[in-house]
């Protein structure tokens, strides 16, 4: 089950998501943080986005399964009045039990068909190069525009390229 969570809830599932969070940084995902990821880091980080789901300016959608966090994705909301049209794709995580079901399309796809939901017409994001991120995102219809080297530092300390991509959803979204 995949449900939006509003401030209280990030909060209430704070400990869950810090455990997904570390997984996922430990098990090698380069989502902005490095290996070896402590747990209090990891919840300092939800904590903090619990307020900004607060303030409007982050939405996070949650996997359950049995009742224990299994993935997660949010949409970041630009604070400009010229790009309220658009949203930065940020932390799609899956715990490393789950990978490799479709749970990451999934979540995925809920956080497209929100941002559609929502009046916004252009998603982008930032992803390792040549990592399964990257790959499930050209299979979902993401369109690379480009690679940056040595951009971010993967969980182990090594520089790594990224790419970047965009998608246009809801009104602009290219008729099929």
């Amino acid at each position: 089950m995949i449900a939006r969570l509003d401030a209280s809830q990030v909060l209430a599932e704070v400990e869950e998501l810090a455990d997904l969070l570390v997984d996922t940084v430990n098990s090698g995902a380069s989502i902005g943080f490095l290996a070896p990821l402590d747990r209090a880091t990891a919840v300092a980080w939800w904590r903090e986005c619990a307020a900004g789901v607060a303030a409007g300016e982050l939405a996070v959608w949650v996997a359950h399964d049995g009742g224990r966090v299994v993935g997660t994705v949010s949409l970041a909301f630009p604070d400009k009045p010229n790009s309220r049209h658009r949203a930065e794709l940020i932390k799609l995580m899956v715990h490393r039990e789950g990978r490799g079901r479709g749970l990451g399309r999934t979540l995925l796809a809920t956080a497209e068909q929100a941002a559609a939901e929502a009046g916004v017409t252009l998603l982008h994001l930032d992803t390792e190069t040549d990592s399964s991120a990257e790959y499930l995102y050209g299979k979902t219809g993401w369109t690379r525009t480009g690679v940056i080297p040595d951009y971010a530092a993967n969980p182990g300390g090594a520089l790594r390229p990224t790419s970047i991509y965009y998608k246009r959803v809801g009104a602009a979204a290219p008729a099929e």
